[in-house]
This record gives C-alpha cells, sequence and structure tokens, in this order.
C-alpha cells in the first residue's frame, strides 16, 4: 500500500465507512534524521482520526526515538510496527517480514517502542518466513514483549501475495493470544469480510488491497456485518468520488500538474469495467482536476 494510502485517500476512506485508518508504514530511520519527505508522509488531517502510524526499522533504539519524535510532533493516536513486509527492499535491510526470523529481536524493538510512548502499540506481521506456523509462536511472543494488537496477513513472506490467504491460520495463532488480533488478506467484498471474521474467530479485519479502486468497501463490510444488503456503486457515485478524491490529492500535493501522481489510483477505480480500456488510455493523460472533469464529462 506504499505511495496509496496517504492523506487523501484515507479521508475519502473514513468519508465512506472506514473506522480506523492506518497510514502507509514510515522509516524511522528517515525520520529520525527529519528527512521533509518522511514528515510529510506522516502528517495528518485531524479528519483521518483515530489514525494509526505504522514503522519500519530494525534498531529498537532508533524505533523507539522516531515514535517519541512522532509522539511530540503529530500525536497519532496509536503505533504500528510492520513486520510483515516482503517487498526486498524492505526485508533487506532487516526490516519488515525479515523480523520473523528473530522473534526476541522483535521482542526488543516492541520493548523500546512501548518504553517511548504511552500511546498503544500494535504488530502488524505475517504467517512466518517460509513456514506458516511461525506465526504460532512468533504472536505469543509479541504478546509477551507488550504488544497491544497484532494484526496478521494469512501468507508468508515467502509467498508475497500469491495464493491464498490461509484464514484457519490465523485463527489458530488467535487462539494462542489473549489481546486483539485484526485479520488480514483476501478480503475483497462484504461477503469475504463476513467469513474471514467467521473462520478466524479475529476480533476485527484489516482491509488493504481490497480498497483500491474501491473505497466504498468498508461501508459495505459495515452493512454486512450489521445483515444489511451492501449498497450498489452506480456509475455517478463512483466519478462523483474519484472527482473527490483527485480534489484532495490535487491540494495535498499542489503544483502544475498535481493528477499525475494520482493516476495510479485511476487505473484501480476503473479497473474492470465496460469500456475500461478505452476509458484508461485517457484517464492516465489527465494531469490536472480541470483534464479529470472533462474526461468523466463533468
Amino acid at each position: 500500500m506504499a505511495d496509496m494510502t496517504d492523506s487523501a485517500f484515507c479521508r475519502i476512506a473514513k468519508r465512506l465507512g472506514c473506522r480506523i485508518v492506518f497510514r502507509e508504514m514510515v522509516s524511522a530511520e528517515a525520520l529520525v534524521r527529519e528527512s521533509d519527505r518522511t514528515l510529510q508522509m506522516a502528517s495528518f488531517r485531524d479528519e483521518e482520526r483515530p489514525i494509526v502510524q505504522q514503522l519500519f526499522g530494525a534498531d529498537p533504539a532508533v524505533m523507539a526515538e522516531a515514535a517519541r519524535r512522532l509522539d511530540e510532533r503529530f500525536s497519532p493516536d496509536t503505533f504500528d510496527l510492520n513486520m510483515g513486509c516482503p517487498a526486498v527492499k524492505i526485508v533487506g535491510g532487516f526490516n519488515g517480514a525479515a523480523l520473523m526470523r528473530e522473534p526476541r529481536h522483535a521482542a526488543e524493538i516492541v520493548r523500546a517502542v512501548k518504553a517511548a510512548t504511552d500511546k498503544p502499540v500494535s504488530v502488524k506481521t505475517r504467517l512466518g518466513w517460509f513456514s506458516p506456523t511461525d506465526i504460532l509462536d512468533f504472536a505469543p511472543t509479541i504478546e509477551d514483549a507488550g504488544a497491544d494488537l497484532i494484526s496478521v496477513h494469512g501468507r508468508t513472506k515467502d509467498q508475497g501475495y500469491s495464493g491464498s490467504a490461509d484464514w484457519e491460520m490465523i485463527g489458530r495463532a488467535k487462539s494462542l493470544v489473549g489481546i486483539p488480533m485484526l485479520a488480514n488478506g483476501d478480503v475483497f467484498s462484504p461477503e469475504l469480510a463476513v467469513k474471514a471474521l467467521e473462520v478466524t474467530g479475529c476480533d476485527g479485519l484489516l482491509i488493504a488491497r481490497g480498497a483500491l479502486g474501491n473505497p466504498w468497501i468498508f461501508g459495505q463490510v459495515e452493512a454486512a456485518l450489521n445483515g444489511k444488503r451492501p449498497d450498489e456503486v452506480s456509475d455517478e457515485d463512483r466519478d462523483r468520488t474519484v472527482l473527490e478524491h483527485a480534489r484532495l490529492h490535487a491540494e495535498l500535493y499542489g503544483g502544475d500538474r498535481p493528477l499525475v501522481t494520482f493516476r495510479k489510483h485511476l487505473v484501480w477505480y476503473y479497473k474492470g469495467l465496460p469500456n475500461a480500456k478505452a476509458q484508461r488510455e485517457l484517464l492516465t493523460k489527465v494531469e490536472t482536476v480541470a483534464d479529470l472533469e472533462a474526461c468523466l464529462g463533468g
């Protein structure tokens, strides 16, 4: 979700029913170095609260200092420590999912961050590096270190995003801890959300890729969990939300061509729709909100 879940995207998600925002992960090392770009990534609007700021890093002291500085500067509602990202550039620095290979070191990071802030501290992880059973030891270790919540993506690092999420293994991990656990992976519809909660027995869900181009999923899941039929998204609803999102994006980034970096969202919004290919060719050339309005006929 890197470069996707910025403030503009999160505000749209909140307006459409997302209860809690997990912002894209930021580098603890870069924060301690006072990187302007990283600080901009970590900034947010009050509309996004309650908000979880996600950090990645390998050094317990640096992670703790990054959390302290973020708490002082922005005061997010809680911190999340990423121990699940499978990207090569992340695990290559012993960040993300690589921490599952050293549970004791991962626990040191949790303890250090807990000591640096009075905010809740959660951990985002996977089933394991190669083996999906790694989580059965890792989750209790993280709980013992003081984590307040664990989110588990139902794949190993080796799988990346291939295959299917193993919700049953998440359920086994859930049965071993006393703190709340969120299930993640393959929640692409309200029906799958209901099933994921039934299978895992978890306390809630994280929806990531399922929200790309489909921020309505949060309200739809909420409806399904309350026994209601989720509303369908009309073409008018889609276009209206896309324009609202685009205006927030343009406001956030500014410049003469603010929607060049918004094109990735447009590809997701109109993926798989009738005449999507022809429309996508036009949408991937937009540079301004006026360009987008012309493409959408309003």
